[in-house]
């Protein structure tokens, strides 16, 4: 396996770039790091909406996001990757569609993860919010969300890592991600299928392990800020 990456480090890691597009665990990254920053403020305008006294908001809302979680990450792919180009007038490449399917599908996931940690806070609190003179999205901004955030990190994280995973998918449509890359090498390779494959899981766990972590160390972390110091 050590002989695999040495020998296809480059392909494996970078692609082709400076020389060509990005490819590899770097492409694998950047996609799951743009997918996670643009589906987060998706789920909290889509919680809001699931969450808002307006029918009108709500009720769409709610169908999308049903109909969205209900539906295989394959089947919005390929829906991204044939129906976008048809709404739009313009072809889209792999790394758009799959970064498209991704917001989508995350930020229906997260607008859930988000309407209940919502809800988890106590009313009183947007009263109290509301009485020393906030308006509502003042109170929302200042008030519950930091709190509803803190107590939501746990599934939100778990979010994180699913869509690290969630990658592997532009597979299907020759994205020239991590999986993709590997399956490359192993046509190249034909008799060593068991180390690229074994390579290429070890990649995602390290990935997903050091997410898991950091999110633990960050959860004790801000534990550690708001504990009384005579609780500590």
């Amino acid at each position: 396996m050590w002989e695999i990456l040495q020998t296809y480090w480059l392909y494996y890691l970078i692609g082709q770039y400076p020389d060509g597009p990005l490819g590899g665990l770097s492409l694998t990254l950047v996609l799951a790091a743009l997918a996670l920053v643009l589906a987060f403020p998706v789920g909290i305008v889509l919680a809001l909406c699931r969450l808002s006294p307006y029918r009108l908001l709500r009720w769409p809302v709610t169908a999308v996001v049903f109909v969205v979680r209900g539906t295989p990450l394959l089947m919005v792919v390929f829906w991204a990757y044939f129906l976008l180009p048809t709404l739009t007038g313009h072809v889209t490449d792999q790394f758009n569609t799959m970064l498209a399917a991704l917001v989508l599908f995350d930020g229906a996931y997260l607008a859930e993860i988000i309407r209940a940690g919502i809800q988890a806070i106590p009313k009183g609190q947007m009263e109290s919010a509301r009485s020393l003179g906030f308006d509502y999205p003042r109170a929302m901004r200042l008030v519950i969300l930091p709190q509803a955030l803190r107590n939501m990190l746990p599934s939100l994280v778990n979010q994180f890592v699913s869509t690290i995973k969630e990658t592997s998918l532009g597979y299907i449509i020759s994205l020239g991600e991590v999986s993709f890359v590997a399956t490359q090498i192993n046509t190249q390779l034909l008799t060593r299928p068991a180390e690229v494959y074994l390579l290429l899981a070890l990649t995602y766990f390290v990935l997903c392990f050091s997410l898991s972590r950091f999110a633990f160390w960050l959860e004790r972390r801000l534990a550690a800020g708001t504990s009384h110091p005579g609780t500590r």
